[in-house]
């Protein structure tokens, strides 16, 4: 029997069949191109039809199908929320795999709930009962597992950590993602080098050409040749993530903490400054006990989590 993951993002749908030891026996991606609405719904289908019939011509059938979505899956109802694609405010997209994997497990779980169950599986959190994975990409979310269970809340919206209050006073640009978002994120990052650059009108360092145009790839890349703007957007979203790290140990007392998504690529550098930040505002017994690590899956943790989830939703 196969295992199905189909890891929806903005842009595109990567897919990959496991055996329930986690091999990837076969993985490709398809790119969206700008589709939205049903016709993305459409693409997903394809993709696994195409494995359906691969497995009936086998003695190796899909068993059990999962989908990482990148936003809320509403488990109660079946349908999906997903920002980044138009058309997916309430899209039935269980209804929809349903009509085409008849007898097949299907289940559908929010990005970050699959990052943390690939870690678990695969990754930087194997054997953890008590994780948290932190996303910090175009937005920020938190996937927890608690006991060993998936933790989703009353409405599926659990680990909308882009929302953490870190600073006040409030401001009402903070309305569209949350304070710890509006700066921190891979889109927090430009921003927050747009605004110390205007403050600061005798600066004419690395970033001062566009500053309008500036993005998280050039605040990184001028943090490589010693930049001094760059070095103070990246020792204010320090103290961001770490006490960011701080709240959720406090609150969750896990095994580990996993850094991953876009930013954590090249922020990799800073996690033993986060972990210096987390300890100042941190539970100090919880501070001590716990690791920080990045992503060991990078990725391709949420294509894991889509696999791992398909397990988990036949059983070990």
């Amino acid at each position: 029997m196969r295992l199905l993951g189909i890891d929806l993002g903005g842009t595109k749908i990567a897919a990959a069949t496991f055996s329930k030891e986690g091999d990837v026996i076969e993985q490709s991606t398809v790119l969206l191109n700008g589709s939205n609405g049903k016709k993305v719904g459409e693409i997903i289908q394809n993709e696994i039809i195409k494995r359906i019939e691969i497995g009936l011509t086998t003695d190796n059938p899909i068993g059990s199908i999962a989908i990482s979505v990148p936003g809320i899956s509403n488990t109660k109802e079946g349908t999906v929320w997903a920002p980044n694609i138009p058309g997916w405010e309430k899209y039935p997209l269980l209804e929809e795999i349903k009509s085409i994997a008849v007898n097949i497990p299907v289940v559908i779980e929010s990005d970050r709930t699959c990052y943390i169950l690939g870690e678990v599986w695969k990754g930087s959190a194997k054997g953890c009962e008590d994780a948290i994975y932190m996303s910090v990409g175009t937005g920020i979310g938190a996937g927890i597992i608690i006991n060993g269970h998936v933790f989703r809340g009353a409405n599926d919206i659990s680990g909308a950590i882009g929302w953490m209050a870190l600073k006040d006073p409030y401001n009402k640009k903070f309305e569209c993602c949350g304070h710890f978002e509006y700066y921190a994120s891979g889109e927090g990052i430009a921003r927050l080098a747009k605004e110390l650059s205007l403050e600061n009108v005798k600066y004419e360092g690395v970033l001062s050409e566009d500053r309008s145009a500036i993005t998280a790839y050039d605040v990184f890349e001028a943090y490589e040749r010693g930049d001094e703007l760059a070095e103070a957007v990246f020792a204010q979203c320090i103290t961001y993530w770490g006490m960011a790290v701080a709240n959720l140990v406090s609150l969750f007392n896990p095994q580990k903490v996993i850094l991953g998504g876009g930013v954590f690529g090249p922020a990799k550098q800073f996690i033993p400054e986060i972990y210096k930040e987390a300890k100042k505002w941190g539970q100090p017994i919880s501070m001590g006990l716990f690791k920080l690590e990045g992503s060991a899956l990078g990725n391709d943790a949420g294509l894991y989590g889509a696999g791992y989830a398909a397990l988990k939703n036949i059983g070990d």
